[in-house]
This record gives structure tokens, sequence and C-alpha cells, in this order.
């Protein structure tokens, strides 16, 4: 696996790879209805995501010539987005990820608001849960969890 920077042209592989991990790897924590507010069936606007990963540090983790992965963090250290495809699960692809950005981001806290599903890989990392909270996503509500991490705080491998 390499992990390289976001190119434009990746794009629409990482909004389809975002659909299809939420819409197979978070069934049991969120019912469809959730599903389909958070990653709708039409598909996320890639525009807005272009210009967020262009202002953010992104990185993808491509296989094969395969992007199996990405993720993105804003300069205050708020990891905005991170998933891996179903396929490539605990395989150390969103650890290796998680740790790029950090090191590329260098910030006086690392911030991110975690899914149920996200949140055990989270909490193996050293993040600790500000509170949880319910987020309205196109007329549904989810519950997620708001986690900070100090850089002091040494990740779990």
């Amino acid at each position: 696996m390499e992990l390289r920077a976001y190119r434009p042209e990746d794009c629409p592989a990482m909004g389809a790879l975002f659909y299809d991990t939420v819409h197979t790897v978070c069934t049991g924590e969120y019912n469809p209805r959730q599903l389909d507010a958070w990653a709708p069936p039409e598909g996320v606007d890639l525009a807005a995501w272009h210009e967020s990963f262009s202002a953010h540090v992104t990185l993808v983790a491509v296989e094969n010539g395969e992007i199996v992965g990405f993720g993105d963090m804003a300069p205050d250290g708020y990891l905005d987005r991170l998933y891996v495809a179903r396929t490539h699960l605990r395989r150390g692809v969103a650890s290796a990820l998680c740790a790029a950005l950090e090191q590329a981001v260098p910030a006086q806290r690392y911030t991110t608001h975690a899914s149920r599903t996200a949140l055990p890989f989270f909490l193996a990392r050293g993040w600790r849960v500000v509170k949880e909270q319910t987020v309205e996503r196109r007329g549904v509500t989810l519950n997620n969890y708001v986690m900070e991490r100090l850089p002091a705080q040494k990740p779990a491998v």
C-alpha cells in the first residue's frame, strides 16, 4: 500500500468508496434512512468535496492502482474524513492515514466527529470522547461523537 497526496481526478473514486463504505460497514449502527442521509444514493457533491480536499491535507491510500482509503485534515487539526474500503478494513490503512495526517498537520489538539462504527478505532488510537451528539443530515438524525487527541497522547499501533 502506498500513501500519496490527493489529485483532483481521485475525487469520483473517493466519493464512490465513501458511499460503499457507509452503506456496507455502518449497517450495524445506523438504519437505512440514516445511511442514506449520511451518504446519499445520488452521491456526494464532487465539486464541494474537491474544494474541501484542496483546502485540507488530503491523502489517499492506493493498492494495485486502486484507492482503498482516504483521509483529510484541516490546518487546525480537524480530521474531516477518514474512510477505508470494506475490502481493506483491519489492514492498517486507517492507522497509516491517521499517522501520516497527524505528521503532516502539527496541531495543539486533533479533533474529529466519529461515527458509532469508527468509535472503537479512535479509542484504540488514544482519542477520547468529548461528548456524544445528535446531528441532522437531510432531515434525519444520527448520533456521533466529538473526539479529541492531544499530540502528547501516543496512539496505539
